[in-house]
């Protein structure tokens, strides 16, 4: 599953509030290129305290690629929880479409001009915001990437939702638990040149060598190109092909409801398991059906708050950045991995005890 593919499944596209924020005069951040540059390999050269005492009274701007979506809703929900525990001031802006990126551009240069402490920004293209986030350094502000990353040289951190490794291995431990570790299964994925679909499905692979799925074989690998329509029949060409079939993963917002849709209206609902990646809107009434057991996904809450722990983190020079550097977030410690990369952790398992919980 893409992330283009994630956000067009977890979008909703209801009516947008109008948000008054007028456009800057002053766009001409491109006047200090350089400076910007320097500033941002002084910021990889920087010492960081760990024992640094958190600020407090700070201002954060979550920037999301689109307000007024439940799944960001949920994300800024979380970080604007987690700053008012630590003291600090959250404020949220942003376009009303994921793709207006010039949208986005404009909005990092207010929360520039209003002089934030920091800022945590959902890119919608890895380079079309970086002039603007590299101003923003210059000017002292922190910036932190999360859900959707710029290039690793135009913020200080990347709060990703979840390792590759991490969906992949899990998916598969989620799936051989409910066919009790014995059976046929396949794999329903989105376009076969999917990079991350195929980066999954490698991890996948990996975890199946384990003896214990020394009695889990998977015998097909399909492709439903993130599209309804191809990824239901192609559930229902898998278990004419292979009626014997236990389970299959569909690590695919789209692919995993489409599934589900077929085998719900099938002699095969509650017999052949269903698991992938999923949202709970798309996914609850299958599982209150009994049609899916339980699938999995970040949650976007945790994620929000984790941006804004790193942001708080990094303005109180806890952090900076660099690989192997640690802080604690709540109850978590987490350590920086490569290009400033932090991982929330394991996906969230998402099942009939805590779906109603969930609203994106």
């Amino acid at each position: 599953m893409r992330k283009s593919s994630l956000r067009r499944a977890c979008v909703a596209l209801a009516a947008v509030s109008s948000l008054a924020l007028a456009a800057t005069a002053c766009g001409g951040t491109t006047k200090n290129n350089s400076s910007s540059d320097e500033s941002a390999a002084a910021t990889s050269t920087a010492k960081a305290d760990p024992n640094a005492a958190l600020k407090k009274g700070l201002t954060v701007g979550f920037l999301p690629k689109q307000v007024n979506n439940p799944y960001f809703t949920s994300a800024d929900k979380g970080g604007e929880t987690a700053l008012t525990e630590l003291g600090s001031k959250y404020k949220e802006v942003g376009p009303s479409s994921a793709t207006d990126t010039s949208g986005q551009v404009s909005y990092v240069n207010t929360l520039t001009q209003q002089q934030v402490d920091a800022m945590a920004v959902s890119a919608q293209d890895p380079g079309a915001l970086c002039t603007a986030l590299k101003q923003a350094m210059s000017n002292g502000i922190k910036v932190v990437t999360y859900d959707s990353d710029t290039n690793a040289g135009c913020r200080n951190a990347f709060v990703s939702q979840a390792s590759a490794e991490d969906l992949g291995r899990t998916e598969v431990q989620l799936l051989a638990e409910q066919i009790g570790y014995k059976g046929q299964i396949a794999i329903l994925s989105a376009a076969q040149t999917a990079t991350n679909q195929n980066t999954w499905i490698g991890y996948m692979k990996e975890e199946l060598k384990d003896p214990k799925y020394k009695n889990v074989k998977l015998v097909k690998i399909a492709y439903g190109n993130d599209d309804a329509q191809q990824s239901f029949q192609q559930t229902q060409g898998l278990l004419q092909q292979y009626p014997d079939l236990k389970g299959i993963i569909s690590p695919t917002t789209v692919g995993i409801k489409a599934a589900a849709q077929y085998l719900s209206g099938s002699k095969y609902k509650g017999k052949v398991k269903l698991t992938g990646l999923g949202t709970p809107n798309d996914m609850r009434q299958y599982v209150k059906n009994g049609t899916v057991e339980g699938f999995e996904l970040w949650d976007p809450a945790k994620l929000g708050d984790l941006a804004a722990r790193t942001a708080v983190a990094l303005v109180s020079g806890q952090i900076t950045g660099k690989e192997g550097e640690t802080f604690k977030a709540g109850d978590t410690t987490y350590t920086i991995g490569k290009d400033g990369v932090i991982n929330l952790g394991k996906p969230t398992v998402f099942d009939a005890k805590n779906i109603d919980q969930f609203n994106f």
